[in-house]
């Protein structure tokens, strides 16, 4: 495993689909992250409005209730800057229209790393397969490199926005098949069950939310080598040039 806090960054983007896969996958990390210093900034490309389970509720109060529940989330783990971009849920793809959107926000917070999802898929875990995952990992990915540094694509983001060109040095990818990086969520982990409770409209039905997360970064505590009892949060680690 990589020392922690060598792998600290100064600023850093967090791109994901649907309100709560932060809080499911990455937020340990995040909270750590964020008591040492790190400036952070979430941006959600979908309204959420095809998640929940109550049939009763019109499709765009869900979408309300998620944003909602997304800020609180953030709120309580130290992130204040939350964008939301808006997108159909279970209807994204990897657009042009997408790529810029996620472009813009690339130059504005200027992040020295990003978390993303990955494009790839990873069969042994159905809960990762969403359709929507994947293609926010691809447009992420390509707005990453090689547009956002790239004073000709998306030119309007320049010449209209003045927005500069700017290089993402290290992607992190999240639910990926083939993680190399594992970080150590343990003390963290009662904060990211809070964080993920807030959630409430996507949690609620879970009679054990908290063992359920402990199975899961449990299983990912062993294949990162950490000693039993450990919980960890995987990562495929890209060091972009």
């Amino acid at each position: 495993m990589e020392d922690f806090n060598r792998t600290t960054p100064e600023s850093l983007l967090v791109v994901a689909a649907h309100p709560d896969d932060i809080e499911f996958c990455v937020s340990g990390t995040v909270m750590q992250w964020i008591e040492r210093g790190t400036r952070v900034t979430y941006c959600i490309v979908t309204d959420g409005g095809a998640g929940g389970y109550d049939e009763a509720l019109p499709r765009q109060a869900m979408a309300d209730l998620r944003r909602a529940e997304q800020v609180h989330s953030a709120k309580l783990s130290g992130v204040a800057d939350v964008r939301f971009l808006g997108y159909p849920d279970s209807f994204v793809e990897a657009s042009v229209e997408l790529r810029r959107d996620l472009c813009r926000v690339i130059r504005e917070v200027r992040p020295q790393r990003a978390i993303i999802p990955s494009p790839e898929i990873n069969w042994a875990r159905v809960a990762d397969l969403h359709p929507d995952h994947r293609a926010v990992g691809d447009a992420a990915l390509r707005a990453v490199y090689p547009e956002a540094r790239n004073p000709f694509a998306h030119a309007e983001l320049l010449k209209e926005e003045g927005l500069e060109p700017w290089t993402v040095h290290e992607l992190w990818l999240m639910t990926g098949p083939t993680p190399n990086q594992y970080v150590d969520v343990t003390s963290v982990f009662d904060r990211k069950v809070e964080a993920l409770r807030i959630h409430t409209s996507q949690t609620a039905h879970f009679d054990d939310l908290a063992g359920l997360l402990r199975d899961w970064l449990g299983e990912h505590a062993t294949a990162g080598g950490l000693p039993p009892g450990r919980m960890a949060e995987a990562f495929q680690i890209v060091h972009i040039d």
